[in-house]
Parts: C-alpha cells; structure tokens; sequence
C-alpha cells in the first residue's frame, strides 16, 4: 500500500494547484495531517506553494509538484509525446497541427456520437462526465443563468500542455460535438487559473 506521502504526491500530479482541503479529500486524512505532510515535502524540495486570490480577503495556500517532485513519476512517455509533437510542428502549419487534434478528438467519439443524439442537455453533460473519466479527466459542471459551466478539475495532458498547449483542443472538441453547440474556453490551467473551465450558452 502506498504512503499519505506518496499519494499526496500522485493527488499533486493529477490535481496541480491543490489545496491542503482538497488534499485531506483526497487522501481522507485531516487538515492537521495533510500540512505535517507538505511541510516535509516542501523542505525536501519536492512541492511548491503559491498563493491565489479570490475577491477579498487573505489570499489561499495551493500546491503543485515541484520538477523534482515530478521526477518520481515515469517521465518517458511523456518526452517521446514531447518529441513527436516537437516534430509534427517543425513540418506542419499552426493550423495543420489543430487540424490533426481535431480530426484525433472526433475519432475518438464517433462511435458515441449515435448513444448522445436523443439525450437532454444535462444527461449529455453526465455523458461527457463519464466519458472524459475514462481518459484520465475529472469533470464537473453546473447550471447557470447563461447556460452551464463545464470544469476540468484535473487533466492528463496538464504537463504535456505545458509545452504544446494544442492538445487542448482534444477535449473542447470533444465536447462541442457531443453538446452539438460552441463551447468558450474562460478560464486555462495554463495560463495560471485552478483549472480550465468552458461556457456552454444555451
């Protein structure tokens, strides 16, 4: 069986941008558990903190894996992907490349399209929830006055994303087609925010 250490370190690199609530959910210990943890983890160089800032009030404690905390995950695949996206884009346009990630993201639904078609709204929602799950995502959504809100609490291409941000398109596309509707991108783990979120106007 794995450590509290070890599996807060697989919750990091799965979950970045964690929070010491969203680690004790996560690896069902205590607050007061969870910072004795970090704290170790954070002297051996293997985490990082940083502080965000919602409205006002004391700004909020978050965790991510620090690149040697990275480094005790296997990494192999994850440079070979580097590598043929590094190449595919020396011999390929910007817009050939998305082109690719798309046609890659609609093979991937093309046997579900025919089980969503009759589906509401919401029962598509749940749909992409599970779907995505199997692929390494954590989805949740909610409704809005606008439509509804589809969050990636968690990604598996975050670190690949880093550095070829184009495999975003897998999943936004993804789900434009299973919704049948545009999908907004406004906020991106990328860029800084907790997680990437999608509008969905209805």
């Amino acid at each position: 069986m794995k450590s509290t250490r070890d599996r807060i370190l697989k919750t990091l690199l799965n979950h970045p941008n964690a929070s010491i609530s969203d680690l004790a959910g996560a690896v069902n210990i205590n607050n007061i558990s969870v910072r004795h943890h970090l704290t170790n983890l954070l002297a051996d160089g293997l985490i990082i903190a940083s502080e965000v800032r919602h409205g006002v009030g004391r700004p909020k404690l978050v965790y991510s894996l620090s690149e040697s905390g990275q480094e005790n995950f296997p990494t192999r695949y994850m440079n070979l992907t580097n590598k043929l996206l590094d190449q595919l884009k020396k011999t390929l346009s910007h817009e050939q490349v998305e082109e690719v990630f798309t046609s890659i993201a609609q093979s991937m639904i093309v046997d579900q399209l025919d089980k969503t078609k009759r589906l509401t709204v919401e029962q598509k929602l749940d749909f992409i929830q599970n779907s995505l799950a199997t692929e390494g995502f954590m989805i949740e959504w909610e409704k809005i006055d606008k439509g509804y809100l589809i969050h990636e609490i968690s990604c598996p291409y975050y670190h690949i994303g880093q550095s070829h941000p184009e495999v975003c398109i897998l999943d936004q596309t993804l789900i434009s087609a299973i919704l049948s509707r545009k999908t907004e991108k406004i906020n991106c783990v990328l860029n800084g925010d907790n997680h990437c979120s999608y509008l969905v106007r209805i």
